[in-house]
């Protein structure tokens, strides 16, 4: 789960990470009472969606008199942001973050991943900050630090000043820096991120250490846990497939192809996935229905993979051991009575029950494809594709 900008500083201010003054605002009248608030001679007005390259694509504004912070907000808010993280369609800027323009003598990166290689947290610096550190990494490898953590003891102070020295940081700066590393770590730990980023952290003209930018990202299996964070959820900013997808206990990814996948088991479904492509096609989606899918999660999720308009045939792929096939087959027949179905639909079923399924679908009289394998149901569907649009 991403939150946005504004919402990460909040969270910093609260582990005493220092953060620009600043406030966010839904209207052009409130970036104006923000800024007014803050004074000061100059300020910056950041619209506030989930991706990064906002200021590539003209999302940040600076402005030296008020009636420029009212503007760039006024331009701002109610437009479609296109970066090269939101794809075409960009994203709607309902919100955008007022704050004080600092003199910035250096910039540097800061962040803290899980590094799946070594499963371990690891903090990640940089002297080349304002840039993407994956650029930075691919061409300038020796410019980017990597600490990682014990999690048995933590992030230590040893840790913190071998990072600092090797961003070039020296002198008093490596204790303020290494607090800096240390209430980042918590702030991590204690909220089941999988990511956090400053970029870029800078140095003022006055020695003094700011997140001038900030991103988190937070584990979704771990917010039963963790009611603040996700509290802080934007369904705005959210595929509305994938939000109510997930009010059914359903995982939905969506795609950009055109067969739209049911399947049970997340290996399963990715299985799917390959065979598809394998065969020339592409899938419009990842929906695994878990265990224990009852007829009626079946059919909403049914219901879901149509709503894509861009789905031109659905394979449903259940290899049953938890599930049951006649729970499924009862579920299929369920969601194509309730629902307007102009697509083919291609059934793949194998495992517990199998032949009580496919007796309920055949007495059903559904006109759908019946496959035998996964190989078997990839191609049938890619080959429904080309009927279709033959």
């Amino acid at each position: 789960m991403n939150i946005h900008e504004y919402q990460t500083k909040e969270l910093f201010r609260s582990y005493k990470i220092p953060v620009p003054e600043g406030g966010m605002a839904h209207s052009a009248n409130q970036a104006l009472s923000v800024a007014e608030q803050l004074g000061g001679d100059g300020w910056v007005v950041k619209a506030q969606i989930h991706a990064g390259g906002r200021g590539k694509a003209g999302g940040v504004q600076l402005a030296r008199t008020l009636e420029e912070v009212q503007n760039h907000a006024e331009s701002l808010i109610g437009s479609r942001l296109i970066t090269r993280q939101t794809g075409e369609a960009g994203r709607l800027v309902n919100r955008v973050l007022v704050e004080q323009i600092h003199q910035i003598d250096r910039e540097y990166y800061l962040g803290i991943v899980i590094d799946r290689g070594t499963q371990r947290i690891t903090l990640i610096a940089s002297a080349a900050g304002g840039m993407e550190i994956e650029e930075v990494a691919k061409h300038s490898p020796e410019k980017v630090i990597r600490e990682i953590v014990d999690p048995a003891v933590g992030l230590q102070d040893f840790q913190c000043r071998k990072v600092a020295a090797g961003i070039g940081v020296g002198g008093k700066e490596i204790g303020k820096l290494g607090r800096i590393m240390k209430r980042l770590y918590r702030c991590f730990r204690d909220n089941d991120a999988l990511m956090v980023e400053i970029n870029p952290l800078v140095r003022t003209g006055e020695g003094e250490f700011l997140a001038l930018d900030a991103k988190m990202t937070f584990d979704g299996n771990a917010l039963f846990r963790q009611g603040d964070i996700a509290d802080l959820r934007d369904f705005d900013e959210e595929d509305p497939k994938e939000v109510e997808a997930s009010g059914h206990d359903l995982n939905y990814i969506a795609l950009d192809g055109s067969v739209g996948c049911i399947v049970n088991g997340a290996g399963l479904a990715m299985a799917t996935m390959d065979a598809i492509s394998l065969y020339g096609g592409r899938p419009a989606n990842f929906l695994d229905v878990g265990g224990g899918a009852s007829p009626e999660k079946i059919a909403n999720a049914f219901r879901i993979v149509l709503e894509d308009p861009n789905v031109k045939v659905v394979l449903l792929n259940i290899y049953a051991g938890i599930n049951r096939c006649d729970w499924i087959a009862e579920g299929i027949v369920k969601a194509m009575a309730e629902l307007t179905v102009e697509v083919p639909v291609v059934v793949r079923l194998a495992g517990t029950n199998l032949e009580a399924g496919r007796e309920i679908l055949v007495r059903s009289g559904l006109d759908y494809i019946h496959a035998d394998r996964l190989s078997d149901a990839a191609e049938k569907s890619v080959e429904a594709i080309r009927e279709v649009v033959a």
